[in-house]
């Protein structure tokens, strides 16, 4: 993968120049494209800007989020050659930190479940995981330094744990979702792709210029909570696999590490996070689901076609409880810096399956609005395996710096 604080750093150096970075990328692209499909548009004529912080820095943008020159078509049929006449704040945010946008990644349609032809760059039979298919196997495959997902259940950290990315989403709302093509409205969150920690530290700093973000360091001693979320149903024996490794090598590395019980007002808001997404995504694609019904992919149509029955009544009970389980996780952070649990059930499942994934793993810290980190710990039968870091709401550079503490315990256990 590139590493984006490498970039940075030999830019600053003068080893390299912006230019000769973004002609990097395109060459790599333009190798492992053909292969991996990770993107819907590149541009070719992208050229490096002259300042910046992320000068030189090539950002792949996924196709749910509008951007003012080139077409914005949510994986999507409907939207075919659809152009926004604006760029969305979060690609504003780019641009003005000096960030070059090469091209737009693959997104399933409405950033659901329908796959893309996106495949996993570290085995071309297994699918990269969704909704945010091409941002992680465009990072993964090695093409690109950083990429913008959305994650709405799991669909940052689960492609990132398949592609064998660092990933991060945020606290809820750190990074705007106007100009994003909402899905659920409580729970979309825009989320970011790279090689490690470090590189996603690095752009949330130029991206938000939120001070917080600079100088971090990785962790000397977290107090890290294991949880299993056994109420989530069982795992593949390799997810259980890289989970055990993460553990030993951040104990050996001087970690605290205790198991945690998840309080049951925490388990109930994993239960009716479905419940807060459906409704919604019946209200943000309204206008779809009525006019172009027919047109909606296969899936996210049988999925909203099942879902129509939910009343409001529903919906606020639902939110009731996501309300109490926030509550109470806020308090389950007094004992411990941050929580560790699998980035998905297991491996990237098989292509020809026709699924992204499982997002059971995520949806709990989606509804909840923590900041998560993915973290690759292991392969097991050549795809990767990862664990995500989930530090307290608005503590995001807590959640980075326990995953960078935990990328370098795992490097000197490898």
């Amino acid at each position: 993968m590139i590493s984006l604080a490498d970039l940075q750093r030999r830019i600053e150096a003068g080893e390299l120049s912006p230019d000769a970075a973004i002609a990097q990328t395109h060459a790599a692209i333009e190798a492992k494209e053909k292969d991996v499909h990770a993107f819907v548009r590149h541009d070719k004529a992208a050229k490096a800007q002259s300042a910046g912080p992320l000068r030189g820095i090539a950002v792949g943008i996924k196709d749910i989020i509008d951007t003012a020159n080139m077409p914005t078509e949510m994986g999507s049929e409907i939207y075919r050659g659809w152009q926004p006449r604006a760029d969305a704040p979060v690609v504003m945010m780019l641009k003005r930190a000096g960030a070059t946008i090469i091209g737009k990644t693959t997104t399933t349609a409405f950033a659901s479940r329908d796959p893309t032809p996106t495949l996993n760059p570290h085995n071309l039979g297994h699918s990269p995981g969704g909704s945010s298919s091409g941002s992680a196997a465009a990072v993964g495959a090695g093409m690109i330094p950083l990429a913008l997902g959305t994650q709405t259940g799991g669909s940052v950290i689960r492609p990132a744990a398949y592609c064998g990315t660092a990933a991060i989403k945020p606290s809820f709302r750190m990074l705007p979702t106007v100009g994003v093509k909402c899905y659920s409205w409580a729970l979309d969150t825009v989320g970011l792709f790279g090689s490690r920690a470090e590189d996603l530290a690095r752009g949330l700093l130029a991206m938000t210029g939120r001070t917080e973000f600079s100088g971090i360091v990785p962790a000397t001693s977290p107090r890290i909570g294991v949880v299993r979320q056994e109420f989530a149903g069982a795992v593949e024996p390799a997810a259980e696999e890289g989970l055990q490794a993460a553990i030993k090598a951040a104990e050996r590395a001087g970690a605290s590490v205790q198991a945690i019980d998840l309080p049951e007002a925490v388990q109930e808001a994993w239960r009716i996070h479905p419940i807060v997404q459906d409704f919604e995504a019946h209200r943000a694609l309204a206008w779809e689901f009525s006019e172009r019904h027919d047109e909606i992919a296969p899936m996210l149509r049988a999925s909203l076609d099942a879902t129509a029955h939910l009343t409001p009544k529903d919906y606020d009970e639902a939110r009731r409880i996501s309300r109490r389980g926030r509550r109470e996780l806020g308090e389950l952070f007094e004992g411990v810096d941050v929580l560790l649990t699998y980035s998905a059930p297991g491996t990237a499942p098989a292509k020809e399956l026709a699924t992204t994934g499982d997002p059971r793993y995520n949806r709990l810290w989606t509804l909840m609005g923590n900041p998560c980190v993915n973290v690759p710990v292991l392969k097991a039968g050549g795809l990767p395996i990862g664990v995500q870091v989930i530090a307290r709401f608005g503590n995001d550079p807590v959640a980075l710096s326990a995953a960078w503490f935990l990328e370098n315990a795992l490097a000197k256990s490898g």
